[in-house]
């Protein structure tokens, strides 16, 4: 990996921040970091103008509405975005998950149909796969699908599904095999979320948001043409789901702790509700050094992931040693941000630092170890998969 930007890419990373020092607000950088509470039109819009303006699916082939660039263009944009705070793009299930995996194993008709609106953010996908009896044994599923002439009938639940109140369109794992073997039986289908018989019931975390839900399917009727791949290739289908969501993951959760090692940064030169500077205390900073750390060995393990990508355009291992250092290290950090308020930490919303920012970022991060694989399973991952110990059971 060459660190250094060829001329293309520093004339991309020039382009792109001048895009984005354009088009964001012209205090964008000085506001203090807020809450956040997702606004559904507001990301919807700038969706859009990330699109318009080519930033969405950069590395996309460009007969599906993408740019053709190279891999390292992505990691560009997301350090871009990083640096500057942007807001994301609405639709981070349907670009780092639904979309490729449609791309692999997608029909032409089906490629025409999908891709373009989940790049423009017109229609938000999410995520059909845990189950309550079943949440990190994909093989365990039961939703089942049984055809019916042209259709596929859908019976069954799923859980800790993203933005599923949203979500126009679900990547859903059925099995339509009962007799098969575990990882045999199942197909994988793409879902219209409006259709008849879909319930969405929001589970409201601990911050107060509705960002996971249970999706209930009665009797949903889904065209027999909306699979991807054949009856009995839903495992392999989901394993190229879940390879793009833990190998394009690694820049996205790098540009995301980067801004929050900003933020802290910026929190620990203030003075605290008490008047304390918590920067002048040498502990504090030895503390946020050690995020600096642990930031950059995140940066550096993606940027060889980045380079098996851009060799091979399939992600590696890595992916899963990402996510297991980003979730634990970002729990320290906002862990760390409000213990700096000292006292002031146990308010929220009125009278607390920036509004509650870093309360709020702390009880949201309790989730990081459980979404997108358990610390637990990804262990076991690297054990048997990278480093290549004998199964544990």
């Amino acid at each position: 990996m060459d660190f250094r930007d060829t001329p293309e890419e520093a004339s991309f990373r020039a382009e792109l921040r001048t895009w984005l020092r354009d088009n964001l607000p012209d205090d964008w950088t000085t506001r203090a970091p807020t809450v956040g509470r997702f606004d559904l039109a507001e990301s919807r819009a700038w969706s859009r103008r990330l699109y318009d303006a080519g930033y969405v699916g950069l590395t996309w082939p460009k007969e599906y509405g993408g740019g053709g660039a190279p891999h390292e263009f992505q990691g560009i944009y997301l350090e871009e975005t990083a640096r500057i705070g942007a807001p994301e793009h609405i639709g981070g299930i349907g670009l780092g998950m639904a979309g490729p995996t449609i791309i692999a194993w997608g029909s032409d008709d089906q490629k025409r149909r999908y891709l373009a609106k989940l790049l423009s953010g017109e229609e938000v996908w999410c995520q059909g796969f845990s189950e309550p009896g079943s949440g990190s044994d994909l093989a365990g599923a039961k939703t089942r699908a049984v055809l019916d002439g042209d259709e596929w009938v859908v019976n069954g639940q799923k859980v800790w599904s993203s933005w599923a109140h949203i979500a126009d369109w679900c990547i859903l794992v059925v099995r339509t095999d009962p007799d098969a073997e575990k990882h045999r039986g199942l197909s994988y289908l793409l879902v219209d979320m409006h259709s008849p018989g879909v319930e969405v019931r929001p589970l409201k975390q601990i911050t107060g948001d509705p960002e996971f839900n249970e999706i209930f399917f009665t009797d949903v009727r889904v065209p027999r043409e909306s699979m991807l791949g054949q009856p009995g290739e839903g495992w392999n289908v989901a394993m190229t789901t879940l390879l793009h969501e833990r190998g394009t993951l690694g820049f996205a959760l790098t540009a995301a702790l980067e801004r929050q090692l900003r933020n802290l940064v910026r929190l620990a030169k203030q003075p605290a509700p008490d008047g304390r500077v918590p920067a002048e205390d040498p502990v504090v900073r030895d503390r946020i050094a050690q995020q600096w750390i642990d930031l950059q060995a995140l940066r550096f393990t993606n940027y060889r992931s980045l380079t098996t990508l851009a060799k091979t355009g399939v992600p590696g291992p890595e992916g899963s040693v990402a996510k297991l250092h980003w979730s634990e290290t970002n729990q320290r950090l906002t862990k760390l941000a409000t213990s700096l308020q000292g006292l002031a930490s146990q308010l929220d919303d009125d009278g607390a630092v920036w509004d509650g920012y870093w309360q709020y970022q702390q009880l949201r991060s309790r989730g990081n170890t459980i979404e997108a694989g358990t610390s637990e399973i990804l262990r076991n991952i690297i054990a048997e998969r990278v480093v290549g110990l004998p199964r544990s059971r």
